[in-house]
Order: C-alpha cells, then sequence, then structure tokens
C-alpha cells in the first residue's frame, strides 16, 4: 500500500533503522552529543536562532507559542481547522483574540492583516498556518510577517509550518516562531514537535509561562543538551538521522524535487478533468474538490493500493488529498495519478488512456 497521505507520511527504512538500535537513556553523555547535534542540525533547517524540540504532536507546539508568545491579545488567521485550533488554544487559556476568517480555499491578505493591527493597539502576537493543510492552502507568510511588522516593529508572529518545513523555501526574516512536526516532511512516526525561535521570540519568552510547555524552561535544558522532561529519545535519533540525509542530499535539491513533483501532479490532475480546490494551492500536497470524491478513495485503497486523505467539516466527501512531502519516487507519484485516472475510469467518468501518467512524466521529467 503506497501511503500518500499528507501526515503521517512513509518513514525511510535508513531512519527506521537507526531508531530500532538499542535505547540509550535520555540523562547520558551518549543522547546529549546526539541532542545537541540535532539541534544544530535542526536550527539550520529552520534558519532560526534558536530550537526546541518537545514530546508532543504540533498541537503542542501551536499551544506553547500561543501561551508563551501572546502576552496581550492574538490576531489569529483562519482558513481552515489549523487557523481554527489556534483560535480554540487561544479560548482554552483565556487569552484575548481577534480572528480574520476566510473562506478554506482562499489564502489571507497583508492589507487585512494590517488593518487590524493599526485598528487595535493591543494585539502583539500573530498567528497563521504557512500551509493550512485541511484545504492544501498556501498563505502568503513572508508577506504577512513582513507587513506586521511594518506596523509594529515589535510584534511577534508565529507561523505554523508544519506541512511545509522540509517542503519549501521559507523566508524567516520577519517571522518569530516557526512550527513544525516529526511526521510530515520530516518523515518521522507522530510524536515530536520543533519550534524555531527568533532573537525577540527568546526576549518574549521571559520566565515562561505553564509547566510542561513552559518554553523558558526547556530553552534552558535545551541549550546544554538534554531536555525539562524526559526526551523523546527514539524520535529525536530519527530526526537527526533524516536531517543528516537532508543534509547530504541538499536542502535546495529536496525543494526542487518536490516542487516539481506537486507542479508535475496537479497538472496530470487537471488534464484528467480534476478541479484544485485552493487559489493558492501549497507546495506539500494536492488538493482536489469533486463529488465523487469518497468512491475514488475507496478505490484507491481497494483496487490500487493508493492510501489518500479525505477533506473534513464541509468538506467531508467531497476533498481528496494528495502528499508530496518527503522523499517520494516520481514512479510512486506517477502511479498515483495513474490510479486516480484508472479510478474515475472504473466509475465511468472518463475512458482510460494513460493520459495522467504520460502529463506527468512529461512535467517532472522536462529539461
Amino acid at each position: 500500500m503506497l501511503l500518500f497521505t499528507p501526515g503521517p507520511t512513509p518513514v525511510p527504512e535508513s531512519v527506521r533503522a537507526a531508531m530500532a538500535k538499542e535505547t540509550i537513556h535520555h540523562r547520558t553523555p551518549e543522547f546529549t552529543e546526539i541532542f545537541l547535534d540535532t539541534r544544530n542540525r535542526l536550527k539550520r533547517l529552520l534558519k532560526m536562532q534558536e530550537a526546541l524540540m518537545i514530546a508532543s504532536t504540533g498541537t503542542g507546539a501551536m499551544e506553547a507559542c500561543v501561551t508563551n508568545l501572546c502576552k496581550k491579545k492574538a490576531l489569529v488567521i483562519n482558513a481552515g481547522k489549523f487557523g481554527e485550533r489556534f483560535k480554540k488554544i487561544c479560548e482554552a487559556f483565556g487569552i484575548d483574540y481577534l480572528e480574520l476568517r476566510y473562506d478554506w480555499d482562499t489564502p489571507a491578505e497583508a492589507a487585512d492583516v494590517v488593518e487590524a493591527l493599526k485598528k487595535d493597539p493591543d494585539i502583539d502576537a500573530v498567528f497563521v498556518q504557512i500551509c493550512e493543510s485541511s484545504g492544501g492552502l498556501r498563505h502568503p507568510v513572508e508577506e504577512i510577517a513582513k507587513a506586521a511588522k511594518g506596523v509594529k516593529e515589535e510584534i511577534t508572529v508565529v507561523a505554523d509550518g508544519i506541512t511545509a518545513v522540509g517542503v519549501e523555501p521559507i523566508d524567516t526574516s520577519n517571522i518569530d516562531a516557526l512550527i513544525t512536526g516529526s511526521q510530515k516532511a520530516l518523515m518521522l512516526p507522530p510524536g515530536l514537535s520543533m519550534i524555531g525561535l527568533s532573537d525577540l521570540a527568546v526576549d518574549k519568552i521571559g520566565k515562561g509561562r505553564g509547566f510542561y510547555l513552559n518554553m523558558a524552561a526547556e530553552l534552558k535544558k535545551q541549550r546544554e543538551g538534554t531536555t525539562a522532561y524526559t526526551a523523546a529519545t527514539t524520535l529525536i535519533i530519527g530526526l537527526n538521522e533524516v536531517l543528516s540525509q537532508i543534509e547530504s542530499m541538499g536542502i535546495e535539491q529536496l525543494y526542487e524535487d518536490t516542487k516539481k513533483r506537486s507542479e508535475a501532479t496537479r497538472e496530470a490532475l487537471k488534464a484528467i478533468g480534476l478541479n484544485i480546490y485552493p487559489k493558492s494551492p501549497a507546495a506539500a500536497m494536492s488538493a482536489v474538490i469533486d463529488e465523487d470524491a469518497e468512491k475514488i478513495r475507496k478505490l484507491l485503497k481497494t483496487r490500487y493500493d493508493v492510501n489518500l486523505a479525505g477533506g473534513q467539516e464541509s468538506l467531508k466527501g467531497r476533498l481528496f488529498r494528495i502528499n508530496h512531502m518527503g522523499f517520494i519516487k516520481p514512479y510512486e507519484a506517477c502511479w498515483v495519478v495513474n490510479a486516480i485516472e484508472l479510478a474515475l475510469a472504473d466509475i465511468g467518468r472518463i475512458t482510460y488512456r494513460g493520459k495522467a501518467a504520460e502529463v506527468f512524466s512529461g512535467r517532472y521529467f522536462q529539461d
């Protein structure tokens, strides 16, 4: 079965082998060496001054950023389930917020952020997804962050890059906290989240807030090569292996391969009459809006050994999402679009002609 869901993604065999070695204790010099090496690699990947690793899913990192980096009022950009999650975290902790809401297929506009910040001087942190994975949408985060800093230089910009880090270049020059998670482009099992921090964010954390997700406590310990509480040792060892492989390949090569794969997939899907859902698609995945989405997904899984993700809430049963993150071989991605064409033929929508595979290969391997 080909796993083509946008998280969890397949874990490479070499990474599984690294994680399968004998368990070591997290309070030892041996693990400290691995931890510090991983931390340095992570900072290079994120292009941030500091980095934290937390034994939680990405939601834990989102919560840590809300509670530790918003002191007065949050501006939350909501165009899907994960923008909505930032709002729910604010509500859970009684943090005042203003919500900018968009349709799930529509990217946020920097002008709206500027207007909101000018009207409300209490807002001291902006929370936004780079890729809103519930609809496969790419927000113009770099433009939004720059515009926000233009209004208020000391504002904190928090970007959820859970389905963007390791996928495409991200300009972090105006981003203060960059969140990611283990089970996406970093090709690990779920359970480890990571946060890149700017110097401004580190200053704003101060003594931190909370207990387990107190970023000040974690930062102090992680600079020493350990964690405040039990480290996710196996996942950190796996992360070190993944980052080592990415560095050997070259991050720009990974970005280029992912971009080619996503563009070739979308062209192939359009060639067989399918519609891409978001107005600004993210490189991490292709989201297709179609009334036969569930029929197509079921056939792909039961007849063609391809597992895709569906839609949520109002998009449930009307959307399917194809992953582009990680070390995906072009022949695997080509089979996925070919299988989709076969599935469309199975339900009587089209006559199978091998068009999707032809278009994918022509686009991916063009000079």
